[in-house]
């Protein structure tokens, strides 16, 4: 009887010391920067997904056990290089942290949504970065168009903004200025800063309207300077244009833009 008790209080002492035992790694986290903030959102994502993988093939899963297990394990170097190729750079033993207080303990500082959202725009952020190195095309489109945006500043007549639009007065219209809601009835002729046409409505002849929300940055602010019958040129810098998805097969990567636009009619929201 006597032996039997000691068994069992040993098996429970067993059990006691397992479930009491805390996963190498996991634990408190404590991020600085962004790479520690992708990198811990990284590890998150990684173990969710596992997770969801593995409770649909089995009735029961023992987390911390997993993670027990993964406890020593490092991630392979092909898995580092699609990591490093997606965002700038990854602290790896924050990415395993997070990973291990997921699976082995289902805490995390994000969940499935806030993760998700936070790794799209953190690669963005890195492509965008990465696509601005000297060489790429976005990287010598910006350069160039910021050398042009500088000379012009300098021209008379040319007036930039807060925002870096510049815009010049070729015609002084006396009529109402547009303002977010309504519609607006223009003319417009659009080139690349070497003079290559991309759009215009002057050359297809016939005038076009849309909401003076509804077009780039650059056309929203200069729209609401301009009376009608105006007619202004915009000097319109890549971040308030197409900035890095550029547009069509004509507008590259971080391309200035250039437009004459002449303002014909509001169309206000109520009129039919």
């Amino acid at each position: 009887m006597r032996l039997k008790n000691l068994i069992l209080g040993l098996l429970v002492v067993a059990i006691a010391a397992v479930s009491c035992t805390k996963v190498p790694g996991a634990g408190e986290v404590e991020m600085k920067n962004e790479t520690d903030s992708v990198s811990y959102a990284l590890g998150y994502v990684i173990a969710s997904q596992m997770k969801q993988q593995l409770s649909q093939q089995f009735d029961t899963l023992y987390g911390k056990d997993v993670a027990m297990a993964l406890a020593k394990s490092q991630f392979s170097e092909a898995s580092k290089q699609n990591f490093e190729r997606s965002f700038d750079s990854i602290n790896y033993d924050i990415m395993k942290s997070a990973f291990l207080n997921e699976v082995g303990y289902a805490k995390s500082y994000f969940n499935e949504t806030t993760g998700n959202a936070y790794l799209q725009a953190a690669y963005k952020r890195a492509q965008d970065r990465k696509a601005l190195q000297p060489g790429k095309p976005a990287f010598e489109n910006k350069k160039k168009g910021d050398e042009f945006l500088a000379e012009n500043a300098k021209k008379e007549g040319v007036i930039t903004t807060e925002s870096g639009l510049q815009y010049e007065i070729l015609k002084q219209g006396k009529g109402d200025k547009p303002v977010p809601g309504d519609k607006v009835e223009v003319h417009y002729h659009g080139t690349l800063i070497d003079g290559t046409v991309f759009d215009s409505s002057v050359d297809r002849g016939e005038t076009t309207t849309f909401g003076v929300t509804q077009v780039i940055k650059g056309w929203v602010e200069g729209l609401q300077l301009m009376n009608v019958g105006s007619k202004f040129k915009f000097y319109i810098p890549a971040e308030l244009a197409y900035g890095m998805r550029g547009s069509g097969g004509k507008i590259g990567p971080m391309e200035t833009l250039v437009f004459e636009v002449e303002l014909f009619n509001i169309i206000k929201k109520e009129e039919k």
